[in-house]
């Protein structure tokens, strides 16, 4: 069993920061690609960004420049760095863990950019 668990949301002025952390614990293979997500209200899931164990990054267009992802293979923990944040970065964050075929989402943490 993995469990994923998020963490560093909260709220943050426009032009702020957040350091969001991702954590996969439980006994499982090593993970191949780690990624984050977003779901702001009434709007579908989308990418905000992905590193595959190499450290291949990708980014949604929206987010290149600003947010920077990075993870700790030896504690299977992912970062996500988030600068000049915008009223429109609130949504809520998940995390995806891929593991083999099968991929683990964890709960989610709040991100609100507001003054």
């Amino acid at each position: 069993q993995v469990q994923v668990a998020e963490s560093g949301g909260g709220l943050v002025q426009p032009g702020g920061s957040l350091r969001l952390s991702c954590a996969a614990s439980g006994n499982h293979w090593s993970i191949n690609a780690m990624g984050w997500y977003r779901q702001a209200p009434g709007k579908q899931r989308e990418l905000v960004a992905r590193i595959t164990r190499d450290e291949s990054t990708n980014y949604a267009d929206s987010v290149k420049g600003r947010f920077t992802v990075a993870r700790d293979n030896a504690k299977n923990t992912m970062y996500l760095q988030m600068n000049s944040l915008r009223p429109e970065d609130t949504a809520v964050y998940y995390c995806l863990v891929e593991i083999l075929t099968r991929t683990y989402w964890g709960q989610g943490t709040q991100v609100t950019v507001s003054s």
